[in-house]
């Protein structure tokens, strides 16, 4: 671990508590992929935090859901975001009944789409003017 601070995922980071949900959620949508929406909401912190929200009824098995947990969380880490308190939350089913939990084109998908999420944060926030 570095001591940077920045590739952590410390509690400080995360969104946790129903009324901080509820505050971020009250806001438009910032940006919708095929399968997640992304809720931000500037907050006075010198980092960002993120939610997660993975409903069982989009990604019925559990180790669907902690996949995109997990791959959401690894990409919120390593990628330099501004004071913002982040939620994604998964808003279509990502799993056909015949097909596989979490196969490597899945998890490749819902990557790229993360990635696009977070950089399109990360390019608004270097455009707005301080």
């Amino acid at each position: 671990m570095t001591g940077e601070g920045v590739h952590d995922f410390a509690r400080v980071r995360r969104i946790v508590k129903t009324d901080e949900f509820s505050s971020v959620f009250r806001l438009r949508p910032a940006q919708k992929t095929a399968h997640f929406v992304l809720y931000t909401r500037p907050n006075s912190l010198p980092h960002a935090r993120l939610g997660i929200v993975a409903a069982k009824r989009f990604a019925p098995r559990a180790v669907t859901r902690n996949t995109i947990k997990r791959i959401t969380r690894e990409l919120f880490r390593t990628t330099a975001l501004p004071p913002f308190d982040c939620i994604v939350r998964l808003s279509s089913p990502v799993v056909k009944r015949d097909g596989a939990a979490t196969t490597r084109a899945l998890k490749a998908e819902l990557r790229s789409e993360l990635v696009r999420l977070f950089a399109s944060q990360k390019a608004r926030a270097t455009a707005a003017p301080k």
